[in-house]
């Protein structure tokens, strides 16, 4: 997860976690464009989580809770399979 300069967290997947917090950061043309310009940006929460379909589901699960949850989660107070 990502943490913008604002205060917004944006979620994502990538199988090279420091190269696409890089891109974000960069900004075009490979950063997500929901992330243009909200910077400086700090990369808050990471995990593995197997491959790329169980990453999948992780995330739609994770972008469904309320901010409280995922704050919670980037503080540790949350561990992901108690979570789900």
């Amino acid at each position: 997860m990502v943490r913008t300069a604002n205060g917004a967290l944006y979620t994502g997947i990538s199988t090279d976690v420091p190269r696409r917090f890089a891109e974000h950061q960069a900004g075009a043309p490979k950063g997500a464009r929901s992330l243009r310009g909200k910077g400086p940006l700090e990369l808050v929460f990471s995990s593995p989580a197997g491959n790329r379909s169980q990453a999948s589901r992780l995330e739609w699960h994770i972008k469904q809770w309320p901010r409280q949850r995922k704050e919670a989660l980037v503080l540790g107070k949350l561990s992901l399979p108690d979570a789900l």
